[in-house]
């Protein structure tokens, strides 16, 4: 059993792919760029740091800067996002389970703190988790060294990290914990099995795995 499992947010906990697709493409398609053509072609180009996926889609910096298009796609993102996002099933009981057992858990998050925090009070899960992790800002630029402070301050040895993308896993390396990635989220079975980890078909699987 694990002293303590941490968590990612957005592509593990919360579902939240379709929207950043739709939100992705109204920003592409009001440039005239080319849209990404669903979850596949999504796959294919999402990436961290976010600046390299923006490029990667075709947004032109030398037009608008990275932080300019970032800073409209969070707006439009969170414009909506509790009406189109839910947490993926069975997230709720699963987060119960692990606090029902006694292992803090905590949510690790590229995202910006007060944005993550007004998302994870919506869905009334803060209790099961011992802390939030998030950024200063929204660029999406990398968590690890919010992470290894936290390893730091709680002097966490036997830890697992639970996440979508190959972000996740370079994060728990740096962190010199486990990983377990699961492929509903940001990026495809295929680029997270790369990784050498387990690979879960779902969050409904996690407890077994991290208790067994």
């Amino acid at each position: 059993m694990y002293s303590n499992v941490i968590w990612d947010w957005n592509g593990t906990l919360f579902d939240d792919v379709d929207w950043c697709i739709e939100v992705l493409n109204s920003m592409l398609s009001k440039r005239g760029l080319k849209t990404v053509a669903g979850v596949r072609e999504y796959h294919a180009v999402f990436c961290f740091p976010v600046i390299d996926y923006y490029r990667k889609v075709g947004f032109d910096f030398n037009k608008e800067p990275f932080e300019v298009l970032a800073a409209e796609f969070i707006e439009k993102y969170h414009s909506n996002d509790r009406n189109r996002c839910t947490l993926f099933a069975g997230a709720s009981e699963i987060l119960s389970e692990i606090n029902d057992l006694g292992i803090p858990q905590v949510i690790l998050s590229a995202s910006k703190m007060n944005l993550l925090e007004i998302q994870i009070d919506y869905f009334d899960i803060k209790g099961n988790f011992v802390e939030l992790l998030g950024l200063s800002d929204f660029y999406a630029a990398s968590k690890i060294n919010v992470g290894l402070d936290y390893i730091k301050r709680q002097n966490i040895t036997h830890a697992v990290l639970i996440g979508d993308t190959k972000h996740d896993y370079e994060a728990a390396e740096a962190l010199g914990i486990d990983c377990i990635l699961i492929p509903n989220g940001h990026q495809s079975r295929e680029t997270l099995l790369s990784c050498g980890v387990p690979v879960l078909n779902s969050i409904m699987d996690v407890p077994g795995f991290i208790t067994g």
